[in-house]
C-alpha cells in the first residue's frame, strides 16, 4: 500500500467507513513529522471528508468520517449518546478468565488523566470519570499463555480499553504505554483492533453494521 492509498469499506453521499491501518493518526499531530494521517489521506479522495471519531494511533480497524458538517454533527451526537455500537478485538497476557458460554463480563474502574505523565491514564477512584468496558472470551492459547478477547466499550474514555485490561492484570499485547518490558516484546504492534460497527445512517434511517476482521 502507498503512503496516501486508503481501504475504503463505504461510501454514500453522507458517510465513508474506512480501514486505518496501525500506527496511522487520525488526525494531524503536532510536528512536520505528523502530518500524514487518516483524515488528509481521506481528503485527497473526499476533499470534503470530516472526522467523526478518532482511535489511538496504535489501534488498527473501522473509522467513520463525514461528507458534509451536517452529518459530522448527526453523527458525533449519536456517538455522544451512544447510539453507535463498537465492537474491538485484543489478544492479552495470561488467561482471562470468563463464562465459556460467550457472556459478556464488565469492568467498571473511573479513569482520570495522570497529568504528571500526560497523555497516559490512571485508575482513579477519587477524581477519575465512570468508565465502563464490556467483554467476553473467545480463545485462549495455552502455548502462548495469551487470551483473545472481544470488546464493547460502554463509555468512551481516552485509551480506556488499554487502561482497564492493564488494570486488571491483563494487558494487550505490543502496549508500548500500560504493557510491561515483557508484554510489550511480545507483539510488533499493539493487538488492539476496532472490528464492528453498527448504527442507524442519518440519512436514510437504515440500520446498517461494518465488520472487519482483526489481521492479528
Amino acid at each position: 500500500m502507498a503512503p496516501t492509498d486508503i481501504d475504503c469499506l463505504h461510501a454514500d453521499d453522507d458517510l465513508l467507513v474506512l480501514a486505518k491501518p496501525p500506527g496511522l493518526l487520525c488526525v494531524p499531530g503536532r510536528g512536520p513529522d505528523k502530518q500524514d494521517c487518516l483524515s488528509r489521506r481521506a481528503q485527497l479522495r473526499w476533499p470534503e471528508a470530516l472526522i467523526v471519531h478518532r482511535l489511538d494511533q496504535a489501534t488498527s480497524g473501522l473509522v467513520l468520517m463525514a461528507r458534509n458538517p451536517e452529518m459530522q454533527r448527526r453523527m458525533g451526537r449519536a456517538f455522544e449518546l451512544r447510539q453507535v455500537h463498537k465492537r474491538y478485538q485484543a489478544i492479552v497476557s495470561g488467561r482471562m478468565a470468563a463464562p465459556q458460554n460467550g457472556a459478556w463480563t464488565e469492568i467498571n474502574l473511573p479513569i482520570a488523566a495522570d497529568w504528571e505523565r500526560r497523555p497516559l491514564r490512571v485508575i482513579d477512584p477519587v477524581h477519575g470519570k465512570p468508565s465502563q468496558t464490556r467483554w467476553r472470551l473467545l480463545t485462549h492459547d495455552e502455548a502462548t499463555h495469551t487470551t483473545r478477547i472481544e470488546l464493547e466499550p460502554v463509555t468512551g474514555r481516552t485509551h480506556q480499553l488499554r487502561v482497564h485490561l492493564a488494570a486488571v492484570g491483563h494487558a494487550i499485547l505490543g502496549d508500548t504505554l500500560y504493557a510491561d518490558a515483557f508484554v510489550r516484546t511480545l507483539a510488533p504492534r499493539l493487538l488492539l483492533h476496532s472490528a464492528w460497527l453498527a448504527f442507524e445512517h442519518p440519512g436514510t434511517g437504515q440500520e446498517i453494521t461494518f465488520a472487519l476482521p482483526a489481521p492479528f
